[in-house]
């Protein structure tokens, strides 16, 4: 099993190219904070059409099905068992309801019997005062099964069940989206762009780039290394059942140490031949791997962030 093809999340898209890969990635970082907090203090209704615009921006930029059917599936069947399991789980509402008039008699009341001035007749009276409006506040009460226990879906659950859902769906979304359609340059190039007024306060920002591009491109030696390691353990054919908890753990430490000193081995060696190229600092040795400059695609998207946040504000506020 190759490690680094069984994880789509994260990965980039080189083939083919699409024209979400063609938008500048500071356009696209400002789409993705956009993502990241429209969804914040929104109705439900805006949440999911936040979620259905994520899945249209999808299908629109033609990304192979390949690619985004183990991501979207496995997080839909995520999204999908926390909506089940939040709307069954209690509302958090710990206050009980009484009725806010007195029982509501359905006769009334009848004068005893001359022959009998004691006894008087019963009253039929009923709890709940009948309901002008369809308002329902508990929408499931199913009172369960011997290995089923009581369900109760309540307005409050539901609406959370529907915030929690859509909101992990958004962000692990978006973010993959992102990471899908933009380089690790173009990212660490955006952001020293975008946090180049931050000079002014003498921190290093071209130290803080350098560090995140050699980290994005440290992150597939590392896959690599433990893929290494657990076919390597694999390929030795170890019956764990003999061998007992302590022993195993003992050999996992081991593999562990292992794994630790190949990654320190990669670095030095990363270190040494930056060293020897002459790359000592960043701001003599620049390397420009993408020249930024907007166009008329990327003005297009800054100016739908426009009304975008204009329904934000109208449409998709709290009720």
């Amino acid at each position: 099993m190759d490690l680094l093809r069984s994880l789509p999340i994260g990965l980039y898209l080189e083939h083919p190219v699409t024209w979400l890969h063609r938008i500048d990635p500071r356009v696209k970082l400002l789409w993705l904070m956009t993502f990241l907090i429209a969804p914040l203090l929104g109705n439900p209704f805006w949440r999911l059409a936040l979620a259905g615009l994520l899945v249209l921006i999808t299908l629109f930029a033609r990304i192979p099905l390949r690619v985004w059917r183990k991501q979207m599936g496995w997080l839909l069947i995520l999204c999908v068992f926390v909506f089940l399991l939040t709307s069954v789980a209690p509302d958090t509402l710990s206050a009980k309801h009484n009725p806010r008039l007195p029982e509501f008699c359905a006769t009334p009341i009848t004068q005893a019997a001359p022959e009998n001035k004691d006894s008087k007749q019963p009253l039929k009276c009923q709890s709940k005062l009948p309901q002008p409006t369809a308002y329902k506040y508990v929408y499931l009460d199913h009172p369960g099964f011997a290995f089923l226990p009581r369900l109760i879906v309540t307005r409050r659950s539901l609406d959370v069940a529907v915030r929690v859902s859509t909101l992990v769906f958004t962000l692990i979304y978006s973010t993959n989206l992102y990471l899908l359609t933009t380089a690790p340059e173009e990212i660490t190039a955006g952001l020293e762009d975008l946090m180049s007024p931050l000079r002014r306060l003498n921190l290093p920002i071209s130290e803080i780039t350098l560090t995140l591009t050699l980290a994005l491109r440290f992150i597939p030696l590392v896959l690599e290394e433990v893929q290494n390691l657990v076919r390597s353990v694999r390929t030795r054919a170890i019956d764990w059942k003999k061998l007992g908890l302590r022993r195993s753990m003992q050999l996992w430490l081991i593999v562990s140490e292992k794994l630790l000193e190949n990654l320190l081995l990669r670095s030095e060696q990363i270190a040494i031949a930056m060293d020897v190229r002459g790359f000592t600092t960043p701001n003599e040795h620049r390397v420009q791997w993408h020249q930024l400059k907007l166009r008329w695609r990327d003005w297009l998207a800054l100016g739908v962030l426009i009304p975008f946040w204009c329904a934000r504000w109208f449409v998709g506020g709290m009720s």
